[in-house]
């Protein structure tokens, strides 16, 4: 068997004892107990059509799909989900990715460079972030602006546009549902500055898709701007309970990243049992409505018991402090049946560890009172 050099063996092991004093060390812990951290809201992902439709997809098109899409990796069920898609989100087109991660990475560096300049809020998820940071290595300007301060962004807007230069675009990114926190970015009003200073706004619906809207579309219908935005991200991994990513926009910018987005040209397609898994998961959001709305009302009675401000996401932040007491807080739940895990930095700023607990369509009332009172008591 392999082993690493002394050098690097001494390297790693001091990194994971600095790790280990600040109480920022982790480990894969499997799955048990009641689900309230996972992203299920809609509780879809065992749901017996989404696996019935999975498994016939299975038995015609196989586990895997055997290229990229633009090597025979494209099945009719790509296609028909890329059109679903599309239709939900009132746009024009659409491209389906593997992952979240692989579409902010893979889209804004696919869209700024040398001259160009993206804008992002403070609290954006790693993936945007690191989707500014590949763009910035392409030549792009990255700028940061206060979270949901939308005074702090047509700020640097404003001082950007003076000083660009001819035919450089700008690009402004947001989470539509913060992953963290919970809290919600106003489309509205972002749409009005990028259409001010004619720029390009990206919005990733990931916490939203399947969730907000009279649809389920997300939070630009929420918010009563749906199909107004023109490029919007989303996963099939978290409401839809599939696995997967997508962007929408109109055909010219789908055409765009077919030849430019390096995480869709280089990459292996879904298999098409999930293609055909998620077509059936946007079925069941649309026709269910009480999915949705089942899990907003819990997430709601969670907040209400714990005194905390309401919104519409499935998503509550509890801020603990420091990343000891979030871990004994955590482990305390789970000792009571209930899945819910710390979250520390780097996920989120130092100080500011947390337990990050989610609603969903499936738990019961008595488990969320139980819930609300274990939290009261720890």
């Amino acid at each position: 068997m392999a082993a690493l050099s002394t050098n690097w063996h001494s390297r790693l092991l001091a990194q994971r004892s600095s790790r280990l004093a600040a109480g920022r060390d982790r480990a894969i812990q499997p799955l048990s107990g009641l689900d309230f951290c996972s992203n299920d809201y809609l509780g879809l992902k065992n749901d017996p059509r989404l696996v019935e439709a999975a498994a016939g997809a299975l038995g015609e098109y196989g586990v895997g799909i055997g290229g990229a899409r633009l090597l025979r990796g494209t099945s009719p069920l790509h296609e028909a989900l890329e059109h679903s898609l599309a239709s939900w989100k009132g746009t024009e087109s659409c491209l389906l990715l593997n992952t979240g991660y692989q579409a902010n990475t893979s889209l804004i560096p696919a869209l700024a460079g040398r001259g160009d300049a993206v804008f992002s809020d403070s609290l954006n998820h790693a993936s945007l972030i690191d989707g500014c940071r590949m763009a910035k290595a392409n030549g792009a300007d990255v700028f940061v602006y206060g979270h949901l301060d939308l005074d702090s962004l047509r700020g640097l807007l404003a001082a950007w546009h003076k000083k660009r230069a001819v035919g450089s675009v700008a690009l402004v990114a947001t989470d539509a549902v913060f992953s963290m926190d919970g809290d919600l970015a106003d489309l509205p009003g972002t749409l009005e500055l990028c259409r001010e200073f004619d720029a390009l706004l990206i919005v990733d619906e990931a916490h939203a898709t399947g969730l907000l809207g009279g649809t389920g579309a997300g939070l630009a219908e929420h918010q009563g701007v749906g199909g107004s935005v023109p490029v919007i991200m989303g996963t099939l991994g978290k409401a839809l309970g599939c696995f997967g990513a997508f962007v929408c926009g109109d055909a010219l910018l789908i055409d765009h990243l077919i030849n430019t987005c390096r995480g869709f040209i280089f990459s292996t397609a879904l298999p098409a049992p999930i293609a055909a898994a998620a077509l059936k998961a946007i079925e069941i959001a649309q026709g269910e409505a009480w999915r949705r709305e089942r899990a907003l009302e819990n997430a709601s009675m969670i907040r209400n018991g714990l005194g905390l401000e309401n919104h519409a996401s499935a998503i509550i932040s509890i801020s603990v402090g420091s990343n000891e007491q979030a871990l004994q807080r955590a482990s305390g739940l789970q000792r009571h049946g209930f899945d819910v895990r710390a979250i520390r930095p780097p996920t989120v700023p130092e100080g500011t560890a947390r337990l990050r607990i989610t609603a969903n369509a499936l738990q019961q009332t008595e488990d969320v009172t139980r819930l609300i009172q274990l939290l009261g008591g720890l």
